[in-house]
């Protein structure tokens, strides 16, 4: 078997963790206390080489015949872990992977990397466990958001810790990326550039969204006035459950975490990939309207259908592309549709790449949960792609870092942590170097003498 282990790291990233296991729940058929259903279709999986069952990949199977979630949850206070523990899927997971401290971490990067020592072996510990009831360990997904100082920092003390003990093991990253518009700290550009200067070399690939985004989302195709973090994570789960389609189901595409970075990432540390997911319809909506996989394709390059915000990808270039099908679609209607893109030549690649898109079918369809201002379709794709306007996203928190730290504004609170100004600089000028590379992705490698071959 080839598991997977997911870890829920602050507020985003546990909140977004339990709508995502709710949603994996239903379309594998298991119920909120981790039983199967009985005497349906709705245990949706195959059979592996191996004899095992796809879904255990990211499902263990008890003695007793309950599921549990090759998960870790974990926050620097409890009121979302309490949440969880009382909620409806309460019964789904075992108390030793809902961990929490007693005070969060002040929206301080630096308070969340070092304060918390004893959460920090507490969570290790967990994940060790967890790897213990492993055959055959993938490697781990992370979720969190780098706004916050546990999503930043605790996170960014957590991922050094894994790649020092499961270097080998991919690793990928789903993030909450900072929202000029929906900020929720004024401090937010600071714990964002410090996380990202950390992690860039703990990580294989990350993933990248913004609650913006998904709020216009909301609001324009869905019909929502006033979103809340409920809608925006449904939304948000949604996407991710197609990007892990494959590895719990049968797939063409991405079926093994190695496969992210291998399609994804042309240069180790541009591993920042943009996401959008197509349709996004109200269930009014979906009984009048079924796209055409051709209709379904042109719409994922629609920039309101972009799950980060950044201008129009088309005045960009992108470096990789992987589209991933689910449901009634055929091989053929996918080739018809991406030769009508090429013709068409509005999506232009980096000249050291060939126009490839990477292209995945599962027929399983997406399932919507009970009650969601969403609807499931027949059929549904999710794209990720690695793209040069991933320049205007950090460019846009690199200008909101330099506007309070040229006034220093802020700085003593990380200080009083034990960081050293020297720190938001050294970070600050690698978050730059960043930026230069995707705005002009040939010039910074070619120096450096890298391979131009895509992997």
């Amino acid at each position: 078997m080839r598991e997977v282990i997911t870890i829920h790291i602050g507020q985003a990233g546990c909140q977004l963790g339990n709508k995502c296991w709710e949603l994996f729940c239903l379309e594998h058929g298991i119920q909120p206390d981790g039983t199967a259903i009985a005497n349906t279709n709705e245990k949706r999986s195959v059979i592996t080489n191996d004899g095992d069952t796809a879904y255990n990949a990211f499902f263990q199977e008890l003695q007793n015949g309950r599921h549990v979630p090759r998960s870790v949850f974990v926050d620097t206070e409890p009121t979302v872990i309490d949440e969880i523990k009382t909620g409806e899927y309460s019964g789904l997971y075992h108390p030793e992977q809902l961990i929490c401290g007693k005070e969060d971490a002040s929206s301080n990067f630096a308070k969340g990397k070092t304060g918390y020592e004893p959460l920090l072996n507490q969570t290790m510990d967990a994940i060790r466990k967890a790897t213990e009831n492993c055959t055959g360990l993938q490697g781990f997904f992370i979720y969190n958001s780098v706004g916050g100082g546990t999503g930043s920092g605790f996170t960014a003390a957590l991922c050094e810790k894994l790649a020092d003990k499961y270097t080998k093991k991919t690793k990928l990253n789903t993030v909450i990326w900072p929202s000029p518009k929906l900020s929720s700290g004024v401090v937010e550009p600071y714990n964002a550039v410090l996380n990202t200067h950390a992690m860039m070399k703990f990580v294989n690939c990350t993933f990248m969204v913004d609650n913006e985004s998904i709020y216009k989302i909301c609001q324009k195709q869905l019909g929502v006035h006033s979103p809340s973090y409920f809608h925006l994570n449904q939304l948000i789960a949604q996407a991710m459950s197609s990007i892990t389609a494959s590895l719990r189901f049968e797939g063409t595409l991405n079926v093994d975490l190695n496969e992210f970075p291998t399609n994804l990432v042309p240069f180790p540390r541009d591993h920042f990939a943009m996401m959008s997911y197509a349709p996004i319809v109200t269930p009014e909506k979906a009984i009048r309207q079924t796209l055409s996989v051709q209709e379904l394709t042109s719409s994922l390059f629609d920039p309101n259908s972009l799950m980060i915000q950044c201008d129009d990808i088309n005045k960009g270039k992108f470096m990789s592309c992987c589209m991933m099908y689910r449901g009634d679609v055929s091989s053929r209607e996918v080739n018809l549709a991406v030769s009508g893109i090429k013709k068409q030549n509005t999506v232009p690649f980096v000249g050291w790449c060939p126009c490839s898109f990477k292209c995945g079918i599962n027929s399983q369809p997406a399932t919507a949960v009970p009650g969601s201002s969403y609807a499931s379709t027949a059929r549904s794709a999710c794209m990720i792609a690695n793209h040069t306007a991933m320049c205007q996203v950090f460019q846009k928190v690199n200008q909101n870092f330099d506007l309070m730290f040229g006034n220093r504004a802020f700085v003593h609170h990380y200080v009083g942590e034990g960081m050293e100004e020297n720190e938001f600089t050294d970070a600050r000028q690698d978050l730059y170097e960043l930026e230069v590379e995707y705005a002009n992705p040939a010039f910074d490698n070619t120096a450096e003498g890298e391979s131009m071959t895509a992997q």
